[in-house]
């Protein structure tokens, strides 16, 4: 886990405590703060600060936004940050989204989410909104059962990927590794929910045939958080807070790309035989014919095949009301329902439970 400075800032009512004051702001993925605690976290972006419950240790810990940069969102209902995008844009604050857009509206595995063709009009919205790139269309996980196969799946795929053609950049997905987490077992099983976990050899074939569908899109496909090594695909291992968009949506904001370790290059010209000098292999392409290069700004306390930059995430676990069957980030329903619950008596408080 990142490590960030700390300053001795005030809170509302003049204490002073020490805060963390990170440049990048992960929101989150512990809870969907974008579909329910929106107005909550703008609130406190204004605020200066908000605090956030540490899972691990129940010790309460406070985040100062007076350094933040950028934001990276997830959800899977973004339509409420729609009326506040403007002040992010107002505070020079840069962001994109992680749009979970699955379809498991006929099995039931998400009850608590707008039609496919309305988060589909929300993500064109979004888009238009922001712009190509800043919106990424994840499916995710990957889940079969008894009543999902493979087929289904691509077919699911194929249908979302068709309308988003020319809105995104980039499809992110990830295979439901239900065994690897416990929580999510035994949420399913007491909710008697059939699954099967994919095998190395399943996961290859699906890849192979969603590679194939993707030539009609030509989207940059890649996953998240997987082991399995899927480039012969074409299949990138993914960054979902990643360095390299951040400096491609944001590379004019000096002060972020210090702390991204970024220098930007002049792109050199190609010689008497129209030969150009290479570049580095990583380095990432701007207008006006300029790149980027960065220092490694991994983040060392994600899990093993995780590539996210270092971000601060202030969601809390327990506290999504989606209550998605194979959700691991609520031990269970009735407690997630219970902190929606203390969230609305204080809807503005310092944590996201108003506690």
């Amino acid at each position: 886990m990142a490590t960030w400075k700390k300053e001795e800032l005030a809170r509302e009512n003049g204490e002073i405590v020490p805060m963390q004051v990170p440049e990048i702001i992960s929101a989150s993925r512990s809870t969907d703060i974008p579909a329910f605690y929106a107005d909550w976290f703008f609130d406190r972006l204004k605020k200066g600060y908000s605090a956030w419950t540490n899972p691990f240790n129940g010790v309460r810990n406070y985040v100062s936004y007076k350094n933040t940069r950028f934001i990276v969102f997830w959800s899977k209902n973004p339509q409420p940050l729609l009326s506040h995008l403007d002040y992010l844009k107002e505070r020079g604050i840069g962001c994109y989204i992680q749009y979970t857009l699955n379809d498991y509206v006929k099995e039931g595995l998400e009850k608590g989410v707008p039609k496919v063709e309305e988060r589909i009009d929300i993500f064109k919205r979004l888009v238009d909104k922001l712009g190509k790139g800043h919106v990424i269309w994840r499916f995710d996980p990957l889940f079969l059962a008894e009543n999902i196969s493979e087929d289904d799946l691509l077919a699911k795929i194929e249908n979302i990927g068709e309308q988003l053609n020319g809105y995104i950049e980039k499809m992110v997905f990830s295979f439901a590794d239900i065994m690897s987490y416990r929580k999510v077992k035994s949420n399913l099983e007491k909710n008697a929910i059939q699954y099967n976990d994919w095998t190395e050899e399943q996961m290859l074939d699906f890849t192979k045939r969603l590679a194939e569908l993707n030539k009609r899109w030509g989207y940059t496909l890649a996953t998240c958080g997987e082991k399995v090594d899927l480039k012969q695909f074409g299949v990138k291992h993914n960054r979902c807070v990643d360095d390299a968009l951040i400096i491609r949506l944001a590379y004019q904001d000096k002060r972020l790309m210090d702390f991204l370790k970024v220098t930007v290059h002049e792109r050199p010209s190609s010689n008497l035989f129209g030969e150009a000098p290479s570049i580095p292999a990583d380095a990432i392409l701007l207008p006006n014919g300029k790149y980027a290069t960065r220092g490694d700004n991994s983040d060392k306390g994600q899990r093993q095949f995780c590539g996210c930059t270092v971000s601060k995430d202030i969601g809390e676990y327990n506290t999504c009301p989606h209550l998605c069957e194979y959700c691991y980030a609520n031990a269970s329903k009735n407690i997630a329902l219970k902190n929606w619950e203390r969230h609305k008596q204080n809807e503005f408080g310092e944590t996201i439970t108003g506690v």
